[in-house]
């Protein structure tokens, strides 16, 4: 049978007890902090403005893409517009708004 006797001296326990006290106090301090509503309120802002964040960031670079997409359709590598591209599509654009004015004055009239 193992021998169970402590060896430590009265000091040497009541120091480790301070210790043990202290460890636990932190250990509980810490505990109420997480558990506090306000920090609970906080780490749910957090995560939910880091998850727009995240979000954001995913939009902004997919319409930069397809920005970039568009713009290289419409314009060369020198930067100057490609008349064959842009043309037909101005004259769809004015056609289409040509068509919405004329609508607009029939039911206005």
């Amino acid at each position: 049978m193992a021998d169970t006797a402590d060896t430590r001296t009265p000091a040497q326990i009541e120091a480790d007890i301070r210790r043990r006290r202290t460890t636990l106090a932190e250990t509980l301090d810490e505990i109420g902090v997480r558990v506090h509503p306000k920090t609970i309120v906080g780490d749910a802002k957090a995560k939910v403005a880091s998850n727009i964040d995240q979000t954001l960031g995913r939009a902004y670079v997919g319409v930069n893409r397809a920005v970039t997409d568009v713009r290289a359709r419409f314009v060369d590598e020198d930067g100057a517009p490609r008349l064959e591209r842009v043309v037909p599509v101005a004259l769809v654009v004015v056609g289409v708004v040509g068509l919405l004015a004329v609508s607009t004055r029939r039911r206005k009239g």
